[in-house]
């Protein structure tokens, strides 16, 4: 083939690797507490062009209402009617160990029938955690990076404008608990969990330390206990654990995804001694009608279609192929590239050598 496919070549970049490298623990693990923590609150968008929330969506009317009421100034929903405000939920993360005073991205998303809050204002929202407690404030200008217009024969639409973000529009004002304070034994978790990986973590942490610090009961988590030198300062002992590099260890697993054409594989997979060909039957059915007419100025006569056919078959020639037994995923990609096979070719080409039983890997289709 002159074109290698998309699929063929991202396989070829992800499988020609000699060995795995090693990464840092840091990269592989996270430490059991320390995480981020979801944020959500109510709130309005003002300052819109007409495109907010219509008078059938009322909640937006009644929190104008409680809100100029907070600020001194007695109305009811029967009084106002609005257009330029959007009612919204609030989210964002918050992440560990923030404190008072940073800042966090917050998202904006209309609950109601606004066609566009592009432009508009975040008034004050608290924020909220999952013990209903306010951990952030939020308030900024919304940006969509989309719009909307129309009128009643067209419409105009780029992107999504019922949704935007506030960059750095939420303020810290509570601080989550410091969750390695006053520790003897900290607990990592395996991203994957996997029983070699969590071996070759312990082996690495314990050689660093020169005792048996670190220990796992289940392929999942790593137990720690901190050594008297690090009793006052768990931070050092955290940094020291995280430069630590350590090779995980990867169940021999292909992907398929026939909607796109991805096949990913990992440098595990194998390969009994099985036999490969790939060819493919072409068949072009070509109608060409011609017309018969009697001569010009014929007495007699009358025009016909003349219906004819051409048929052409083609069937390409493709070679056998001999995996012998252990190949490696880089043997049976050259092997696959050679017979010039197409991503869904190959999709089909590993199903069946997976019903074959030759594929000595873990098979998933998404």
């Amino acid at each position: 083939m002159k074109i290698i496919t998309t699929a063929i070549l991202c396989t070829f970049i992800l499988c020609f690797t000699n060995s795995a490298h090693a990464i840092r623990i840091k990269d592989i693990v996270t430490f059991e507490g320390v995480r981020d923590n979801q944020l959500i609150g109510y709130g309005l968008v003002v300052g819109l062009n007409g495109s907010g929330d219509s008078d059938q969506a009322r909640i937006q009317t009644q929190s104008v209402v409680n809100m100029l009421e907070r600020m001194g100034i007695t109305t009811s929903v029967n009084e106002i009617k609005i257009k330029n405000v959007a009612a919204v939920m609030v989210t964002a993360d918050l992440p560990p160990f923030a404190k008072q005073g940073n800042r966090l991205d917050v998202l904006v998303s209309s609950i109601g029938d606004a066609k566009s809050i592009a432009g508009g204002t975040l008034l004050m929202a608290p924020l909220r955690g999952a013990d209903n407690q306010v951990y952030a404030v939020a308030q900024g200008s919304v940006l969509t990076n989309s719009f909307a217009f129309g009128g009643q024969g067209a419409t105009a639409q780029k992107n999504h404008p019922t949704a935007g973000r506030v960059p750095n529009g939420a303020l810290v004002e509570r601080e989550l608990p410091n969750t390695l304070t006053g520790k003897s034994t900290l607990n990592m978790n395996l991203n994957s969990a996997d029983f070699t990986t969590a071996s070759r973590i312990v082996t690495a942490i314990n050689n660093k330390f020169k005792s048996d610090v670190a220990f796992s009961s289940d392929p999942g988590s790593v137990t720690l206990t901190i050594p008297g030198a690090y009793a006052a300062n768990t931070v050092s002992f955290v940094a020291a654990l995280e430069r630590l590099e350590v090779t995980p260890d990867l169940p021999a697993k292909v992907v398929l995804n026939e909607r796109t054409g991805t096949v990913v594989m990992g440098e595990n997979v194998r390969i009994s001694t099985v036999a490969i060909t790939q060819g493919s039957l072409s068949l072009v059915i070509k109608e060409t009608p011609q017309v018969s007419q009697p001569a010009p100025f014929s007495a007699t006569g009358e025009t016909k279609v003349v219906p004819r056919t051409d048929l052409k078959v083609t069937e390409d020639k493709r070679r056998l192929m001999v995996l012998q037994e252990g190949a490696s995923i880089g043997d049976v990609v050259r092997a696959l590239n050679l017979l010039g096979v197409t991503p869904r070719d190959l999709i089909s080409i590993i199903q069946a050598v997976k019903s074959a039983g030759a594929l000595q890997a873990e098979l998933t289709i998404i």
